[in-house]
């Protein structure tokens, strides 16, 4: 990968989200759960596609925290409009596991 100065990782606005909302998205080509994600007042709700059904069933990611890009433009996702790239790490068999911060950190907050 090519080297990136500071100033240009400065412009990705990653923060911490709570899931306030998640429903399997069936109609999608690969396995996805729909994510509303709750970013504070500076933000607001986002939504997001994520394909991280082999770790996480929809019930259990309500009031998760997570990490998200919130200032990538919109995609469409089939019929669904994901908002917001919520982070992860494939694990060994190449299946994500969602990006957490490990304390209580307040929604909205700015990774950097």
């Amino acid at each position: 990968m090519a080297e990136i100065s500071f100033d240009d990782f400065m412009q990705m606005d990653i923060r911490v989200g709570q899931v306030a909302r998640a429903e399997p998205y069936p109609e999608a080509r690969k396995p996805a759960i729909k994510l509303w994600v709750d970013f504070g007042p500076e933000i607001g709700e986002r939504k997001s596609s994520a394909q991280i059904t082999r770790h996480y069933e929809p019930e259990d990611l309500i009031g998760k925290r997570v990490m998200g890009v919130v200032n990538f433009p919109p995609r469409q996702i089939g019929k669904f409009m994901s908002e917001v790239l919520v982070l992860g790490v494939p694990d060994a068999d190449g299946e994500v596991v969602l990006l957490v911060p490990d304390k209580d950190v307040p929604i909205g907050g700015r990774m950097f």
